[in-house]
């Protein structure tokens, strides 16, 4: 190494060293980050108050970690044991606090206000807990108003209100119903209809008649579509249908009166019959008063009278019509459908899209009308028209992520190293000691003399050998003689080891062995 570092000049020593250092740096940079820990997300979108709690108990448990934004990294190694002791320690809170509100309550100071509030809080932990089992949903909570007033009371009433933080994922029809039906029935006396479920992006969720007019214009939407694709092939149809739905209650009651219809509901017939007798006395005397007289005959009368009398009652016809009609029927129905182009050689031979032709969309129009069951008197349209669909340019499609995007930064960065490294080691240490040899003597084209000695299979000491191998002279030669042929030595003489391959590798392992002989 000595005599190595002795025959380089002054930039050489230079180019050393500076190779020296890089290469140093290199391997202490390498492992620096081969002995860093590689991170991994450990939580990521928590609450303010939940990552704080969680890096408490990240820094308790003495684990390194980085906070990047709402996310939180830790070491990889680490990860899983970590969130198991964190889960053990209810970290991160999951909702608010359950039923274990009620342990701490003690039978001495505590009122019946006091433990129908903490109950209920309960109830609206438990609720938003099992609510977060659902996958799309990151955060939830519960609103309980229930009547607290006590007394004789058939029924209880109350209603509900959850207001869900999803990831991303929406809230579907299904989910919100099923919510419904999961807090009423947590709750006694509640109906599925007094809880709102409230989406913070979306806003209120309606399930109910709006689900049942969505899944009707959903299904109508499908039909129309598998009537289309057979003919015009798919993803050449897009359907496009508004569905007016009836949402609330009417009660129509009609009355009518018909003057020329009547009818006898009752009928009294009443008959009087009246007779009656008088007779008239004579003229009083002084006889007449006397016991035994007999009273003188005077004038006799007698009236006799009959009356009937009949009474019907009638009523004039009354026609009485009660129509109720319920949430769901359609009012009107509106479907527009655009149907793709067909293709055709232009004059030049060139392809391109155009319109259908008016008759096959009169006929596609008599088909969907068919399936949506088209009604004009109530007002229904559908629009049936043909335009050739836009092409997706070269810049319309999004790559998909490669490799280079499932690598961590720790990842990169060491690779980036060792491409570093080799690339330091090639140009800064290899090249300079390549340079540093010494050149070979360009070989001369001129012949030599006459008595010079042919190059055979003879081994030379390394202090005899010349630069330019000899040429024989013509003639005859031996069967170990090597000749050159004219012309550039370097191709001659790389020509001469082709055809003469064993006999030069044993002039070239002579003079190997000669030289390190030498030295």
């Amino acid at each position: 190494m000595q005599d190595y570092w002795n025959e380089r000049s002054s930039q050489q020593k230079a180019v050393l060293v500076a190779a020296f250092l890089t290469t140093f740096l290199a391997v202490a940079g390498f492992a620096w980050l081969a002995n860093r820990p590689s991170m991994s997300l450990l939580y990521g979108g928590l609450d303010p108050a939940q990552a704080g709690e969680v890096v408490a108990g990240i820094e308790r448990a003495g684990v390194a970690h980085e906070v990047r934004g709402d996310s939180i990294w830790v070491d990889a190694a680490s990860r899983d044991k970590l969130r198991m002791d964190l889960a053990a320690q209810g970290l991160p809170a999951a909702g608010g606090a359950g039923y274990e509100l009620l342990d701490g309550m003690s039978g001495f100071g505590t009122t019946s206000q006091m433990f129908d509030a903490a109950y209920w809080r309960a109830k609206e932990g438990e609720l938003a807990r099992t609510i977060l089992a659902l996958p799309n949903v990151r955060t939830a909570r519960v609103h309980l108003a229930i009547e607290t007033g006590r007394g004789y009371r058939r029924d209880s009433q109350g209603t509900a209100s959850v207001t869900i933080g999803t990831n991303g994922q929406a809230i579907s029809r299904e989910q919100a119903a099923a919510l419904k039906y999961l807090i009423s029935s947590g709750v006694p006396g509640m109906a599925p209809d007094a809880v709102t479920v409230i989406d913070t992006r979306n806003g209120i969720i309606a399930a109910g008649e709006d689900e049942a007019g969505a899944d009707r214009a959903a299904e109508m939407k499908r039909n129309v579509e598998r009537i289309l694709e057979p003919h015009v092939g798919i993803g050449n149809a897009i359907v496009e249908l508004n569905l007016d739905l009836v949402t609330e209650t009417e009660m129509l009651t009609e009355q009518r009166f018909d003057p020329e219809q009547r009818a006898m509901i009752s009928q009294v017939t009443e008959e009087t019959t009246d007779q009656s007798n008088s007779t008239g006395s004579g003229a009083v005397t002084a006889a007449s008063n006397l016991p035994d007289a007999e009273e003188a005959q005077g004038d006799r009368s007698e009236a006799n009278r009959q009356e009937t009398r009949q009474q019907a009652n009638y009523e004039v016809t009354r026609l009485t019509r009660e129509v109720s009609r319920q949430p769901g029927s359609t009012r009107r129905l509106t479907v527009a459908v655009l149907v793709n182009g067909v293709p055709e050689e232009n004059a030049q031979g060139e392809t391109q899209m155009v319109p259908r032709q008016q008759a096959e969309l009169d006929v596609l129009r008599e088909l969907v009308a068919s399936a949506v069951g088209y009604d004009e008197t109530r007002g229904d349209q559908i629009t049936v028209k043909s335009l050739p669909f836009a092409g997706l340019g070269q810049q319309g499609t999004a790559a998909a992520p490669g490799w280079m995007d499932r690598l961590e930064l720790n990842g990169l960065a060491r690779i980036l190293m060792i491409g570093l490294f080799a690339l330091a080691l090639v140009f800064l240490v290899l090249r300079p000691v390549l340079k540093g040899r010494a050149p070979r003597p360009a070989l001369d084209d001129s012949r030599p003399p006459a008595d010079a000695p042919a190059l055979t299979g003879t081994v030379i000491p390394a202090t005899e050998v010349v630069a330019e191998p000899v040429v024989p002279q013509p003639g005859p030669r031996a069967p170990e003689q090597l000749a050159l042929p004219p012309g550039d030595p370097v191709a001659r003489l790389r020509n001469m080891m082709k055809e003469r391959h064993d006999e030069s590798a044993k002039i070239l392992t002579g003079w190997i062995d000669n030289k390190e002989n030498a030295l």
